[in-house]
């Protein structure tokens, strides 16, 4: 009778094993432009999103604006549930508020559950009910298989995905939201007075990578959706239940070192999402080819082995890269430079100062932020000209975002004010300096 029951029970164990999340070693390596799996392991396996899961709360906000249902500049009050949420977070007390932008920006560089919980709150009422509005725009977009149940993606049994279902994602913020999509590749951002710095460090050591999301809880282990660019070809990668940061970064360089060659060089410019092998997915008009950065921080194969990674941490929260701000307490130095077509341009400029407001691994991530910096600077930036500047080599290079062309010290100064009410860093430095 007891061989019975066990009998039974590993059978219903087998039977039910498919539906259980597991912080399991799962993969997956898509052609975004024809929607072909390059490379696949477990990409169907029930495991739980962690912080992948901001990458539908971010998703579900560039809707909302979309829409003109909120902006950039949209007052967003943190309640005290959401204040209450664990860390990482932003840190603000209940009934404070915070932006859309800083919102955003927050669960991109800092993974701030304070900021996700709050933005599911004002669109949907309620963090729960918001979950439910997540959960229905994963089935419309193909997410066959993943279910919400908090906006930040800490730790709920119940919050499940697959990698093929993250790939999916990707492709619908890349291909929906091309202009917004950009800001994944944001290095720091200030906050408050407080740069806020993030730590997808892959990204900034990888040729072409320009986004999107890490994750990590004690159950989903470390997880990773990257998208690369090498020309025309397009892809975007998944990596969930790694052991460490290092490890997961590493595997991830091995996957895209491999299979990124074996993607589609002409499959023109429409973004493609796979559900399986026989249904895939459009979701959403595409842009130009032009129409995502294309960070050139470093080079493949080697250079990504896993002794070159060792600055990377092992645990929850991987060490923190070099910042726009440590950067410019470098101006001054004597370094090795490249000039752009940017800077050739700075030489006939006239004005005797200049700001920097960032610095990005890559000129096109550096052109984005000066644009939106434009937008939202006003008058203070109406007769600047944004202009970008290649500093150190090799996988070290990165790229000043500067605004030149101010008269006096007050109009760069007035400038920095504007940008800083918007949570700019902002620095003033006489021309060319």
């Amino acid at each position: 009778m007891n061989k019975l029951v066990a009998a039974f029970l590993t059978a219903t164990l087998v039977v039910a094993a498919p539906l259980m999340a597991m912080a399991g070693s799962a993969s997956l390596i898509l052609d975004a432009r024809t929607g072909k799996v390059l490379s696949s392991e477990n990409a169907d396996v029930l495991n739980h999103p962690a912080s992948l899961t901001k990458m539908m709360t971010i998703y579900m906000t560039f809707e909302a604006m979309s829409r003109g249902k909120i902006s950039w500049n949209t007052p967003i009050t943190v309640s005290k549930y959401a204040a209450s949420r664990p860390p990482t977070k932003l840190g603000v007390r209940a009934g404070g508020t915070i932006t859309v932008r800083e919102a955003v920006l927050g669960m991109i560089t800092k993974s701030a559950n304070d900021a996700a919980a709050a933005m599911g709150e004002t669109l949907g009422g309620s963090e729960s009910n918001f979950a439910r509005m997540m959960t229905q725009k994963a089935r419309q977009l193909g997410m066959s298989r993943t279910t919400f149940y908090n906006a930040s993606g800490l730790p709920d049994s119940r919050q499940v995905t697959t990698a093929r279902d993250m790939s999916t994602l990707a492709i619908a913020l890349m291909r929906n939201y091309p202009s917004e999509y950009r800001l994944f590749a944001t290095a720091s951002f200030n906050f408050r007075g407080k740069t806020i710095r993030g730590h997808n460090n892959l990204m900034y050591r990888y040729q072409g990578m320009d986004g999107i999301k890490t994750g990590y809880t004690n159950a989903s282990g470390f997880n990773l959706v990257s998208a690369v660019k090498d020309g025309n070809r397009r892809v975007v990668g998944v990596v969930l239940g790694g052991r460490t940061a290092r490890s997961r970064d590493a595997k991830m360089a091995g996957l895209l070192d491999q299979y990124l060659g074996r993607a589609s060089s002409s499959g023109g410019a429409r973004l493609v999402a796979t559900v399986n092998a026989r249904e895939p997915v459009e979701v959403a008009s595409a842009a130009e080819a032009s129409d995502l950065p294309v960070p050139a921080t470093a080079p493949r194969s080697n250079d990504l082995a896993p002794r070159a990674l060792g600055y990377l941490s092992d645990t929850a929260v991987p060490a923190e890269r070099p910042t726009a701000l440590e950067e410019m307490a470098n101006i001054a130095k004597p370094t090795a430079q490249r000039v752009t077509q940017s800077q050739e341009g700075a030489q006939s400029s006239t004005g005797d100062w200049q700001i920097q407001i960032s610095a990005a691994p890559s000129d096109d991530a550096a052109r984005a932020l000066l644009a939106l910096a434009k937008s939202e600077g006003g008058a203070a930036l109406k007769t600047a000209s944004p202009y970008t500047e290649a500093v150190g080599k090799g996988a070290n290079k990165i790229y000043r975002a500067r605004f030149i062309g101010f008269q006096s010290r007050e109009a760069a100064t007035s400038a920095c004010d504007a940008l800083r009410q918007r949570s700019y860093d902002c620095m003033l430095l006489p021309d060319h300096g």
